[in-house]
């Protein structure tokens, strides 16, 4: 009889439909910087890119879209 793989305890579930592989996050008031050179036949090439969050991030279910906002600072440190 086969034994059934063990799930971390700390694995994030939706409290609406129990999905716990699918989910999205969103970010107000963000600043992107984007550094482009330009190439000699007039195209460009982007060089350097990044980000600042000035705002509220907020997570949600990929499945249902419930808000799952409170479980997004244990979101962010599982984030490798």
């Amino acid at each position: 009889m086969p034994f059934a793989q063990p799930k971390p305890a700390n694995l994030l579930q939706c409290t609406n439909c129990g999905n716990d592989s699918d989910f999205f996050e969103v970010t107000e008031e963000i600043i992107t910087t984007t550094r482009y050179v330009q190439n000699s036949d007039g195209s460009f090439t982007l060089v350097d890119h990044s980000s600042e969050n000035r705002g509220e991030a907020r997570l949600f279910c990929g499945n249902c879209e419930e808000d799952l906002t409170f479980f997004h600072p244990r979101f962010s440190e599982m984030i490798f």
